[in-house]
């Protein structure tokens, strides 16, 4: 994954409505303060300070919303700031039980429309584009927008492509879609500015499952290019073909 080169910045703690603090590593997204916000909500949550009611993650912060029956505000800065003093977040290692998740996606066809469009404004060609989307070995960075939808990254510099300045009006679930430097995995289908450039078979939320949410933070993917009649043969698996490994 590409290392950004640019001097992290010091965390940054805020007040977020009456019960909420965040605490942001970066002001844009980089790896070092991606991997920061990740270790230190996995901290946070292994602290299990009384009061605490949920720790989150963004792209380059940590959220934490607090009991004030139990928690003041000054108190709690007081103890982030503690836990921020006792190491260098931006170099922490990555929170243990992650995953390895080889996804089956179907890059350009009629299945993935933009493929064209994309690979131009990376400057390549749609079979260079397909490849280095398959290459790429990227971070579950955060999930938002829709449940269980990955925000994942960072893709190489080629692919720090824009947004559309138009909505596409439905990109389906399972979709992948790619701009700034980033891949997002589509939990549902919706409009988007995003490019659609492959189409997975994954379904990315199941509310009914023990964990609905199928990706986590922190989790690794690489996507393996196949063919559009082995896509179809992939829906009636719940994981779109994908598998998961340990990672050390």
């Amino acid at each position: 994954m590409a290392q950004d080169t640019v001097a992290t910045p010091n965390p940054e703690i805020r007040t977020v409505g009456v019960d909420g603090m965040l605490v942001s590593f970066g002001s844009r997204l980089s790896e070092p303060a991606n991997r920061a916000a990740l270790a230190f909500r996995t901290a946070l949550a292994q602290e299990s300070w009384d009061g605490v009611e949920e720790v989150s993650t963004s792209l380059v912060s940590a959220y934490v919303r607090f009991d004030l029956r139990h928690l003041d505000h000054a108190g709690l800065r007081a103890r982030l700031e503690g836990l921020l003093s006792q190491r260098d977040w931006y170099a922490a290692k990555l929170p243990g039980q992650r995953r390895l998740w080889r996804i089956p996606a179907v890059f350009g066809t009629d299945l993935a429309p933009q493929l064209p469009q994309a690979a131009e404004a990376a400057g390549m060609s749609e079979a260079e584009a397909a490849a280095s989307l398959s290459a790429a070995r990227v971070r579950v960075q955060t999930i938002g927008f829709a449940p269980g939808q990955p925000y994942l990254g960072e893709l190489p510099e080629a692919w720090d492509i824009p947004r559309q300045s138009q909505l596409t009006s439905r990109i389906p679930e399972g979709a992948l879609a790619v701009a700034i430097r980033q891949v997002v995995l589509f939990s549902v289908a919706t409009p988007t500015g995003w490019m659609h450039a492959g189409q997975t078979a994954m379904r990315l939320f199941r509310p009914d499952a023990e964990e609905p949410f199928l990706l986590r933070p922190g989790d690794e993917v690489q996507f393996n290019a196949i063919t559009p009649e082995e896509l179809q043969g992939l829906r009636r698996d719940p994981l779109g073909g994908a598998r998961a490994e340990t990672l050390s």
